[in-house]
C-alpha cells in the first residue's frame, strides 16, 4: 500500500496529469461537486458525491455519432470517432464504481458491442475514493456494494491526514508505478480502522438493508399488475429528473440535424419518464405516467436482474431521493412492493 500526505495530493495530481489527463470532484459555483479536468489551483471537492455521476466519461449526454455529405447525388460517410487519449478519473465512489458494471453488461457484453463506449472504457483508469461519511439518503448496502472498500483500478482512502492507495488491476499498477516517486510505502492499519468505522456508519443508515425478498423474478407479474403502481406514481411530473443523475440509466435517443449540405446523427441521453420515449409512427406505447413510472423501476428491480444474472440496476446512490421534486423515488417504490398485500 503506498500514501501521501493530504497538503501534498496537488504534486500526485500533478505527476499524474503529466502524462495523462486527470478528472476530479471539483466544487462549482452552486457548491456542489462536478467532475472537472484538473489544473493548478483546482481543489478536490470534499462533498460526497457529484450532482451526476462518473458514468458521464463513458456515456456522455450527446455524442456525435455520424455524418453524411452530400455532394449532388454523390453521399459521403464521416465517421467522427477518434482514439480516446488515456485518461484518469479520481474520487469515483464505491456505488458510481459498481454501475460501471451494469453498463459493461449492455454495452460490451451484448451484440453488438458499442464501441463509442468501449473505446472510452478502455482508455480510463478509475480511482475509486472511501466514503468516510455516508449520506442519509446512502444504501448501496443493499446491493452488497461496500462504500468502505470500493473497487476500482486503484481504491483510494483518506485517514490520518493521509491519501492510501491500493492498486487492483494492470491499469491501477501501471498508474501508480508511473508516479511512486510521489508517495511513500504505509502501513495498511490506518486503512483498517478507517474500514471499521465506515462499515458501522454503513449499518446505522435508514435504507442500509431494505427488503429486497419479492424481487425475486417470479413475483414478476404481480408485481407488474399491482395496484402501487397508481399510488407511487400519483405525485411524479414526468420531469426524468432521476433518469438523468442516474449512474445506471443508460437509454438514448438518436436524433438528426440537416447542417444544409448534409445529416449530422447525433445520440442523447433519453428517459423512459417523458412521453414520447420509445414512441413509434403510430403512438407511445405507454400513456400514462402511471405505466411509465412503472417502467422504470421494473426494470431497475425485475427486468435487468431477470437478465443479468440478479444484478439489479441500481446502486443504492440515493441521487434519486435528494434531486426528485416530488420526493418519489425507488426506495418509495421497494417498501411499497414489500408492504403490499396483493404480492
Amino acid at each position: 500500500m503506498l500514501s501521501i500526505a493530504v497538503e501534498k495530493i496537488d504534486a500526485l495530481f500533478e505527476a499524474i496529469a503529466k502524462n495523462e489527463k486527470l478528472y476530479l470532484p471539483v466544487d462549482n459555483n452552486s457548491g456542489k461537486a462536478e467532475f472537472e479536468s484538473w489544473e493548478a489551483g483546482k481543489k478536490l471537492s470534499e462533498k460526497l458525491k457529484t450532482v451526476r455521476s462518473a458514468k458521464d466519461f463513458f456515456f456522455p449526454k450527446t455524442e456525435h455519432m455520424v455524418s453524411y455529405q452530400m455532394n449532388g447525388k454523390e453521399i459521403t460517410v464521416e465517421d467522427p470517432r477518434k482514439d480516446v487519449e488515456d485518461f484518469v478519473v479520481f474520487g469515483v465512489r464505491a456505488c458510481d464504481a459498481a454501475s460501471f458494471a451494469i453498463i459493461d453488461d449492455v454495452y460490451l457484453k451484448m451484440d453488438p458491442v458499442d464501441s463509442y463506449y468501449k473505446n472510452r472504457r478502455e482508455h480510463a483508469t478509475v480511482i475509486t475514493l472511501a466514503c468516510n461519511e455516508p449520506a442519509k439518503e446512502c444504501f448501496c448496502s443493499t446491493y452488497k456494494i461496500n462504500a468502505a472498500d470500493p473497487k476500482g483500478d486503484v481504491s483510494a482512502w483518506k485517514a490520518d491526514g493521509k491519501f492510501f492507495f491500493q492498486a487492483n488491476t494492470d491499469k491501477g499498477t501501471k498508474l501508480l508505478d508511473s508516479v511512486k516517486a510521489a508517495l511513500a510505502d504505509a502501513d495498511a492499519k490506518a486503512v483498517d480502522a478507517l474500514k471499521a468505522d465506515i462499515t458501522a456508519k454503513v449499518e446505522k443508515l435508514p435504507f442500509a438493508h431494505l427488503d429486497m425478498s419479492k424481487f425475486q423474478g417470479k413475483d414478476m407479474l404481480k408485481i407488474f399488475n399491482s395496484k402501487i403502481w397508481g399510488q407511487v406514481s400519483e405525485t411524479c411530473l414526468g420531469c426524468g429528473t432521476c433518469t438523468f443523475v442516474c449512474p445506471t440509466c443508460m437509454c438514448f435517443d438518436v436524433r438528426d440535424f440537416d447542417t444544409g449540405n448534409g445529416i449530422r446523427q447525433v445520440r442523447c441521453w433519453d428517459s423512459c419518464m417523458f412521453n414520447d420515449f420509445t414512441q413509434m409512427a403510430a403512438e407511445n406505447p405507454r400513456h400514462t405516467q402511471k405505466e411509465r413510472s412503472r417502467q422504470r423501476f421494473m426494470h431497475k428491480l425485475m427486468y435487468y436482474p431477470m437478465a443479468h444474472n440478479d444484478v439489479f440496476a441500481c446502486v443504492g446512490c440515493g441521487r434519486c431521493l435528494e434531486n426528485c421534486p416530488v420526493n418519489m423515488n425507488i426506495v418509495k417504490v421497494i417498501k411499497a412492493v414489500q408492504e403490499s398485500d396483493d404480492i
